[in-house]
């Protein structure tokens, strides 16, 4: 009787030049991918680069199915399981954010359209003022609207929108809230880009309303960011018991910790979220690149939603965001 010795365990074999260095592109092209999605299953905005690669998520996941591929075609097995799990964990983290919170509506009292809109720095206003015409609104949100946009817009809706609220100031320091309705208890929220803020009684019921425009996440200012997102959150929470709709161009995505914050500390819903239009792009119109990303949004308590549009807007980077509401009464 003989005795034989175990198989050793199969080895991979080494690789081969080509194949080496598509090992090492396969491995290079997982690295944002898995870097972005670990922060957005940790739920934080880290520092730059991370809140301006976050606006790029759902996108990643081509990177990470070309890393795959690439790691396929290396026969690295240890790899190629790695961007299976970086590939799903992409592709997961890109499913429509919707807050774990149960919705119960009262009957409806009033039926309210309203638009969000940047007009980067003026320069959309007659598109702006066109589709106002269009669409009759009885509530617009209007970022970087400077002295003439402001004075364009109160003239030319003095009957249909004589109510405003506003924060003078040129460039994108200006903004204003056109309102069909009276609007009393004016406030703004601090920010180096204007937040106005009223609230109006809608069928008998007082409403909050509240411009959206904080500082964009650039590179050295994403701490100033977080900041004025943390203040419209703060504002959220105050008004969570009651009516409330915030809009305009928020510079964040819902893949952005600081934007879902202020959907959970206020009770919000994304309306463009329930009309299941959460991943249209709203920015940028204007550049090489196609828009990529929903920056704009219109974020409601109190209303159901029964539609949401984007419209362009001739001479803005931005897409204008026009929500059909019905504001409901005590549940």
């Amino acid at each position: 009787m003989t005795s034989s010795s175990p198989t050793p365990p199969p080895r991979e074999q080494p690789l081969r030049p080509r194949h080496r260095v598509t090992a090492w592109a396969a491995g290079l092209l997982l690295v944002v991918p898995a870097l972005v999605t670990a922060c957005r299953a940790l739920d934080t905005d880290a520092v730059t680069p991370i809140p301006q690669l976050l606006s790029f998520l759902p996108w990643l996941t081509v990177p990470a199915g070309l890393a795959l591929l690439l790691a396929a075609a290396a026969r690295r097995r240890v790899l190629t399981f790695a961007a299976v799990l970086v590939l799903t964990a992409t592709a997961w983290s890109s499913v429509p954010y919707m807050p774990q919170t149960v919705i119960s509506y009262g009957l409806p009292l009033a039926r309210v359209k309203a638009i969000a809109a940047n007009v980067e720095f003026g320069q959309g206003t007659r598109a702006l003022t066109g589709v106002i015409r269009r669409e009759r609104p009885q509530l617009v949100f209007v970022s970087e609207c400077d002295r003439a946009c402001r004075d364009t817009l109160t003239k030319t809706f003095a009957t249909e929108l004589p109510h405003y609220a506003t924060v003078d100031g040129e460039g994108s320091v200006g903004s204003i809230l056109l309102s069909a309705y009276p609007l009393r208890d004016w406030r703004m929220i601090p920010a180096a880009m204007g937040m106005p803020g009223a609230t109006a009684d809608i069928a008998g019921v007082p409403v909050r309303l509240q411009l959206a425009h904080p500082l964009p996440p650039l590179p050295g200012q994403v701490h100033l960011w977080k900041r004025e997102l943390a203040r419209i959150k703060d504002f959220a929470a105050r008004h969570a018991q009651g009516p409330t709709l915030i809009a305009g161009d928020f510079n964040a995505s819902q893949d952005h910790a600081a934007f879902r914050a202020i959907l959970a500390a206020g009770g919000l819903q994304d309306a463009s979220r329930r009309a299941n239009a959460s991943r249209t792009p709203t920015w940028p119109m204007e550049g090489p690149l196609p828009p990529y990303v929903q920056i704009d949004h219109v974020l409601v308590n109190g209303f159901s939603v029964r539609d949401v549009r984007f419209l362009d807007l001739a001479g803005s980077d931005h897409r204008a965001v026009l929500a059909d509401l019905d504001l409901r009464g005590p549940r």
